[in-house]
């Protein structure tokens, strides 16, 4: 299973039947004039990295910052979340689940790849694949490890399988050393694989 976020290129004989349908499309499409490849890249690459989770970075750093948030959000995370503008579609509910030194969250949805677009934008084409979408369940440490986070062993690791009914955030924990900072600056800390739960909230510079 591949974890190389800095290079999600794929040849044609690697995609699945969809992408490579999607793929076929694109390139009759810019063939014809119609779209500008060069256009799709960035729209993706703003809402894969900047747009969606910068959105859960907020939502992480109001937690972090403002007890009474915290507890709203472990209470009702949809609403919560909601009064910072960020709303998914009708029906659809959101769950905080608050990382800790001894629970570890992860979130996985073994189904297909229902993901909270609201507020981490694009889901990452790992979270789509098969390998993860079983293995997170079967082996949740492995994965981790293979993600670069090695957790200590008395650390529970839970894993959450989101449906197009109810999605997940994983709250980090907050960095040692950020006393006093803006939430502003606490957003940046926080990574999109952190609110997946593949990844840790970067520690203060």
């Amino acid at each position: 299973m591949s974890h190389d976020h800095d290079h999600d290129h794929h040849h044609d004989n690697e995609l699945d039947p969809m992408a490579a349908r999607v793929r076929a499309l694109e390139t009759i499409l810019t063939q014809k004039g119609l779209i500008d490849p060069a256009a799709i890249d960035v729209i993706v690459d703003t809402y894969e990295t900047k747009v969606g989770p910068r959105n859960g970075a907020r939502v992480v750093a109001k937690a972090w910052s403002d007890p009474e948030f915290a507890e709203w959000l472990k209470r009702d995370a949809t609403a919560a979340i909601a009064s910072l503008g960020y709303t998914g579609r009708q029906g659809e509910h959101m769950q905080a689940v608050f990382n800790t030194p001894d629970q570890h969250n992860m979130v996985v949805c073994t189904l297909c790849s229902c993901y909270p677009w609201s507020v981490l934008g694009l889901p990452p084409v790992w979270y789509k694949s098969p390998p993860y979408r079983s293995r997170a369940v079967i082996d949740p440490r492995g994965v981790l490890a293979e993600f670069g986070v090695t957790l200590p062993d008395e650390t529970k690791i839970r894993v959450w399988d989101s449906t197009a009914e109810l999605r997940y955030l994983v709250v980090p924990m907050r960095p040692a050393g950020t006393e006093g900072w803006s939430e502003e600056d606490l957003a940046d800390l926080v990574t999109r694989d952190s609110m997946i739960g593949t990844g840790l909230a970067r520690e203060a510079a």
